[in-house]
């Protein structure tokens, strides 16, 4: 068995009074698809912020791809790519020099020649020489992976990609994630789509209330229960805590 490529140890968030994670415990191997599901205000995006180190935690330890969150932050920052519903992206640009200009952060050789490899990959040579502000919210997010991918991580977290998007431009993203589901990359996606979440995913988990109260293969999830077990951990754990944690998005 593959060592973690993602190990969390009672990983605890706190903003003020508000506990935003509660002691979370994670392990993810090399080429896992986890989809994370749960209510507006469980923490998921502070999980996300979290590993990919654009937020500290307030406790406990994160290790990834042999990096320590605490203190390799730099070197950590080369292992992951983020794909949320804010593209990253400057406007006043093309698409083939914003993805130029990621390339030339991250210190990509022959920078142009893998912005055009990528661009063409998602989908949008055509668009190549553009203003991404003529873009539409789909074409942002094609390019958003683009960007995401420019220096080959081998991690990948997606914080709600489909938000804003129609059903053909929804079409295409997964039509992509399944694409990056190459069993090389680990990822994390969230989602509050259950059905897509699931069919994407080889591990499945709920977070609510800044705890993971479930987590396990995907193939021991049975798809049609799923729904009507999701809401009711999602009920008990409501019932339990003081909702003071869904002022959190």
């Amino acid at each position: 068995m593959a060592a973690p490529l993602i190990q969390v140890a009672g990983l605890i968030k706190n903003y003020g009074y508000i506990k935003a994670l509660r002691g979370i415990d994670l392990e993810l191997a090399p080429g896992d698809f986890l989809s994370l599901f749960g209510p507006n205000g469980a923490g998921k995006s502070t999980l996300i912020r979290l590993l990919s180190t654009q937020a500290k935690p307030t406790s406990g330890r994160v290790e990834i791809a042999g990096y320590n969150l605490a203190e390799d932050t730099l070197e950590l920052r080369h292992q992951i790519g983020v794909i949320s519903h804010a593209s990253y992206l400057y406007n006043s640009l093309t698409a083939l020099e914003n993805i130029k200009l990621y390339a030339s952060l991250y210190g990509v050789e022959k920078p142009e020649r893998q912005a055009r490899k990528l661009i063409e990959q998602v989908g949008l040579a055509d668009r190549m020489h553009h203003l991404v502000r003529t873009f539409s919210r789909g074409m942002q997010q094609r390019l958003s992976i683009a960007r995401a991918l420019i220096h080959q991580p081998r991690i990948i977290f997606l914080d709600e990609p489909y938000t804003g998007l129609d059903q053909h431009a929804a079409h295409l993203l997964s039509e992509l994630l399944n694409q990056l589901n190459d069993g090389e990359r680990t990822i994390i996606l969230i989602t509050h789509n259950l059905n897509r979440g699931l069919a994407l995913a080889n591990q499945v988990a709920i977070l609510v209330q800044g705890r993971l109260i479930y987590h396990q293969p995907r193939t021991d999830v049975n798809e049609a229960e799923f729904e009507q077990l999701y809401f009711q951990h999602v009920s008990q754990a409501g019932q339990a805590g003081s909702g003071l944690i869904n002022q959190l998005a």
